[in-house]
């Protein structure tokens, strides 16, 4: 739950970024916001957070 939480956040503060900046119109973020919302809905759901749990554990097995 964390580390999922720290996704989302971490992509709104992307998402606010892009906005302000001028690179993304308002219009094209709330698409992409209702894309992930419909996204997180369907069947694939459970295969990309396997997909991004598994990413998360290979960075979190890096050692530096």
């Amino acid at each position: 739950m964390a580390i999922s939480l720290s996704v989302v956040l971490l992509l709104a503060i992307i998402l606010v970024v892009l906005i302000r900046g001028g690179n993304l119109k308002a219009g094209p973020a709330v698409v992409a916001v209702l894309f992930g919302f419909f996204l997180a809905s369907t069947g694939m759901a459970d295969d990309i957070q396997r997909f991004l749990d598994s990413i998360t554990q290979t960075v979190g097995s890096i050692k530096f």
